[in-house]
């Protein structure tokens, strides 16, 4: 081989070798390019993508809480034998339906009432008994095997049995019932180291947060979290109405579970929701612990609860009202009416004194002086600030027990059914007493004691203060005999009454249309 050949050669070999290493070149670029779009990425996108706290995973968690408060909560099951009735809400009897107005049964209907609701279960057969099985929630407030619950859980049971957390299940019995407060006390025997809660000492505030604990739908141990919603509700079922307001997921069976706050202790009994599909919309109600607290050792004690009694027959005092007697704010309760042989007869408490406070407390309203003389022991003391003829004075009254026939007619009052001194004339817009109960009235017919401001007796001039003498012809005396005439001028098919009334000593006649049933 020539030079030139070798140094063609030489040539070709150089320039096959720096064309292998710009193609090494190449492919050493394209790895390097791999790896920065691949392999450098991976390294740097923890750093870059991922965000993260100082805080603890478990440090906004209700799991400590709930650990430590669900073995005392327990499952409720009843067995109970009934007459057959096709009213698909006779779980609202006793505390329920006979406490309620026709108009608030769907608000304040029953989670545990509903007979035909997936919780009830009842035996074949057109006749006879109805076999029915139901299921609520309760909780151990002893270790010796006390539980709480509510009435219409255990109302009318034949048997009582309830499940632990842990699966085990007990046979229980009622010690007493509370059907106005509608709580109730079981009592598990054989055992003396149930896991148990305590009631809260402090009234929780608006805003708290809350966990409710219960067996809803039959899933026991469900546990949901709200805040507390409102306080001191008043939801048309008793007059001594004092619920708290949360909005914690709370449905059927449910009924007679706590409430606790984040201290694990007992704010609340779950009683009752409003629900217009059956289900959780956020509005739940409890019965405070502090008004638990009080009835469940009675209960304990006794097997029944007792409540002072004044006697007297009281209204709210209007803003209207409240001018007329001069005081400075609506608020308290006017007396209407006072019993013979009463407490208040007896301290000498006055038709149209006005009850302002009780043992140095100001009252919001007519329904909070029931509910702090229910509070009371028959015996005890109250001190009672009164108002009369413009001049302030206190008036001892030492309390008595009230008589069924007095709880009986406050039920009646609730539900729409007045006695002779409530509201009985809804379709007048007249609030009636017998004028001879009402200070400087006279002693013949029924005084106004209040006109609905836009019903049918204003629209027709009727005043606060006037006396109906005669009705339709005839003389009355009671509201029970307005009622009596205004049904039976209904019945003639009439769409007008004609009434005779005194105001001022001076007699006219009016006419007062009469509402079609």
């Amino acid at each position: 081989m020539n030079r030139e050949d070798n140094a063609t050669t030489r040539t070709g070999s150089f320039l096959r070798r720096r064309k292998s290493a710009l193609l090494a070149g190449a492919v050493g670029v394209a790895i390097a390019g791999f790896a920065a779009g691949q392999i450098v990425p991976q390294a740097l996108t923890p750093a870059l993508a991922q965000i993260s706290t100082e805080r603890s995973a478990t440090q906004m968690s209700f799991a400590d809480v709930v650990e430590r408060v669900s073995p005392a909560v327990v499952s409720v099951r009843v067995k109970m034998e009934e007459p057959r009735s096709s009213s698909n809400l006779e779980g609202l009897e006793r505390f329920g339906r006979e406490n309620i107005p026709p108009q608030m049964e769907e608000f304040f209907k029953r989670f545990f009432g509903d007979r035909d609701g997936p919780n009830f279960r009842q035996g074949p057969g057109p006749r006879g008994p109805r076999r029915a099985q139901g299921q609520g929630s309760g909780f151990f407030i002893s270790a010796d095997g006390y539980v709480v619950t509510n009435n219409h859980v255990v109302d009318k049971s034949t048997e009582v049995e309830i499940t632990t957390n842990d699966g085990k299940t007990f046979a229980a019995k009622v010690v007493g019932t509370d059907p106005r407060t509608d709580l109730a006390l079981l009592k598990v025997e054989g055992k003396n180291d149930f896991p148990w809660v305590k009631f809260g000492a402090n009234a929780p505030r608006v805003g708290d947060w809350v966990l409710a604990v219960g067996n809803p739908f039959g899933l026991g141990g469900t546990v949901t979290a709200g805040i507390v919603s409102a306080r001191g509700r008043d939801i048309g079922a008793n007059v001594y109405d004092d619920f708290l307001q949360i909005d914690a997921a709370v449905n059927r069976g449910n009924s007679g579970g706590p409430t606790f706050n984040l201290a694990g202790e007992v704010i609340g009994v779950n009683t009752a929701i409003v629900s217009p599909s059956g289900g959780n919309v956020g509005i739940a109600f409890a019965i405070p612990a502090e008004n638990v607290n009080r009835i469940v050792n009675e209960l304990r004690e006794t097997g029944t609860v007792t409540r002072g009694y004044v006697g007297v027959q009281i209204q709210p005092i209007t803003k209207e009202i409240a001018d007329s007697l001069s005081l400075k704010e609506e608020g308290g309760a006017l007396v209407a009416e006072v019993q013979e042989g009463t407490p208040a007869a007896k301290a000498g408490i006055e038709v149209g004194d006005a009850i302002l406070a009780v043992d140095g407390e100001s009252l919001k309203d007519a329904r909070d002086l029931s509910r702090r003389i229910a509070s009371k022991q028959p015996g005890a003391k109250v001190q009672l600030k009164v108002m009369r003829d413009g001049k302030e004075r206190t008036v001892s009254v030492e309390l008595a027990k009230l008589p069924d026939q007095v709880a009986a007619k406050q039920k009646q009052e609730r539900r729409g059914d007045k006695s002779e001194e409530g509201l009985n004339q809804p379709q007048l817009g007249l609030t009636l007493a017998p004028a001879n109960s009402v200070a400087g009235a006279g002693s013949e017919g029924v005084v106004v004691t209040e006109v609905a401001p836009n019903g049918p007796a204003a629209e027709r001039g009727m005043q606060s203060g006037d006396v109906i003498l005669e009705i339709g012809g005839k003389k009355v005396s009671t509201p029970a005999e307005v009622r009596d005439a205004v049904g039976a001028a209904r019945k003639d098919n009439k769409s007008n009454v004609l009434v005779r009334m005194k105001r001022e000593n001076n007699s006219r006649f009016i006419t007062l249309p009469v509402a079609k049933g």
